[in-house]
């Protein structure tokens, strides 16, 4: 069995939600996961490098991650208690992590000669966060760039993210990155104090050559490169929620590459339907090619 051409390393967990007061309900997601499992139901080879716990809560996760088509020699489950995210209340959200499966990931248990095959290297969300998981994390996407490896991070910001995230992870991943995505939020809050304009500024001083993928949920995205600048409105749906959005683009503009779309543009209208076809959905839904194709047809009519 050949090895995938996308790993994506992080948390899996499953977010614990008060949905009425007194009544909770369980969705499995964590951000590098939904880019996994979506960039997988595009049709692109994929493993989701990370572990989850053996009882029922990670048991889902697995049975979900086998539906989507992952590479399931990359997820590896461990006894530990299941890493979950608990939500009293979603508007405003807040939230809280508790477990530690996440942090039993190992790198020896990997399929064996798995870095002389992958093409891209995506990190994201609180895995870069919590420790040891974020310092093993980080030597193994600078390991994967000195190996000739594509690195694609998106911070993803979280209230677990200190200062030390701000000053110390984030520019070494964004360093790392050939494509760092992050959103409107995620900039406030890397870069506080600052003027939109100014934070973008800043980011793109800190890598240059970086694609920055900037999202703004219904005011579409914008590509920043080298080169220029690209503009790609958001396709309009009628949005059932937006969880899982983000994830969304990201494994859009990602698989798209991989698919043998080559002009930017259309990468991005393809990132941006993505989005769109998963606020179509509840909870964070993983797009598929075919699905994707009908809302660009569509809406180009």
């Amino acid at each position: 069995m050949s090895l995938p051409r996308v790993v994506v390393f992080g948390e899996a967990l499953t977010d614990i939600v008060q949905t009425t007061p007194g009544h909770w309900r369980g969705y499995p997601g964590g951000a590098p996961w939904n880019v996994a499992r979506t960039l997988s139901k595009l049709g692109i080879a994929t493993g989701f490098g990370g572990a989850i716990s053996e009882d029922s809560l990670g048991e889902e996760i697995a049975e979900q991650s086998i539906a989507a088509g992952l590479d399931m020699r990359f997820i590896q489950r461990v006894k530990a208690d299941p890493l979950v995210a608990v939500v009293p209340s979603s508007a405003p959200p807040t939230y809280f992590f508790a477990g530690e499966a996440d942090l039993r990931f190992s790198l020896d248990a990997l399929p064996e000669g798995w870095l002389d095959e992958v093409e891209i290297c995506h990190f994201s969300c609180i895995s870069l966060a919590r420790e040891p998981l974020a310092s093993l994390l980080i030597r193994t996407a600078e390991q994967a760039k000195a190996a000739g490896k594509v690195i694609s991070y998106d911070p993803n910001w979280r209230n677990l993210m200190t200062a030390r995230y701000r000053e110390e992870t984030f520019p070494t991943l964004g360093k790392l990155a050939s494509t760092i995505k992050l959103s409107d939020e995620d900039l406030k809050n890397l870069y506080p104090g600052y003027e939109e304009a100014q934070a973008l500024q800043a980011l793109r001083e800190l890598n240059p050559e970086a694609q920055v993928l900037f999202t703004r949920g219904e005011r579409g995205l914008t590509l920043y490169t080298a080169e220029g600048t690209h503009e790609q409105p958001a396709l309009k749906v009628t949005v059932a929620d937006t969880v899982g959005a983000g994830d969304a683009s990201m494994a859009g503009w990602l698989g798209s590459g991989l698919l043998g779309i080559t002009d930017l543009q259309q990468r991005l209208v393809f990132a941006a339907a993505c989005a769109s076809v998963s606020c179509s959905h509840a909870g964070a839904y993983s797009p598929t090619v075919a699905e994707v194709e009908a809302l660009i047809a569509e809406r180009g009519r």
